[in-house]
């Protein structure tokens, strides 16, 4: 079994967590989330808990009971508290700025870059070079900051680019002639 299916995951008062055959439905004050489920893992709900089993002593069951308890601590998690991913713009005239539910971005090109955001995302732009992106689901918070990086990721040698706020990036010397 794995280590990680072996801790219990704690279910806070205001959270709501019903269990169908094929799915996990996990409702909270910041909205509700669902995951299939594979027919590998047998979840067991108590008061407050819940634990997470391999029906079949395979490679694949066991795998797939860590994988579903995390999938699950991070729905609790989203629907009771969010989650928030920040990415800096670091490049002279890279800015970017919130238009309902768009991103303008200004990355250097010839025209803008407008990245539709989809729905249960928020963003918010601090300063012209922050963007504060905040999600109940870390899956679609991790792809909309991923797609943002995309557009301009930080190239080696000046660091400009988008980056996570907490990414580190190697500046690499310039070749010597």
């Amino acid at each position: 079994m794995s280590r990680i299916a072996k801790n219990p995951v704690v279910i806070p008062e205001k959270v709501e967590i019903n269990l169908a055959i094929d799915a996990i439905i996990v409702k909270g004050p910041l909205g509700e989330l669902k995951q299939e489920l594979t027919g590998d893992v047998e979840i067991k709900k108590e008061e407050t808990t819940l634990t997470f089993e391999a029906k079949r002593s395979t490679k694949f069951s066991k795998a797939m009971s860590g994988t579903i308890r995390s999938l699950v601590q991070n729905m609790v998690i989203g629907v009771s508290q969010g989650f928030e991913r920040k990415l800096t713009l670091i490049g002279v005239g890279y800015k970017a700025a919130v238009q309902g539910n768009k991103i303008n971005l200004e990355l250097g090109f010839s025209h803008p870059v407008n990245h539709q955001l989809p729905d249960g995302v928020t963003a918010q732009t601090p300063s012209p070079t922050e963007i504060v992106l905040k999600s109940s689901s870390k899956q679609m918070i991790g792809q909309v900051a991923a797609e943002i990086r995309a557009y301009r990721p930080p190239e080696p040698y000046k660091g400009k680019g988008v980056r996570y706020s907490d990414e580190h990036v190697a500046i690499k010397e310039a070749k010597k002639t």
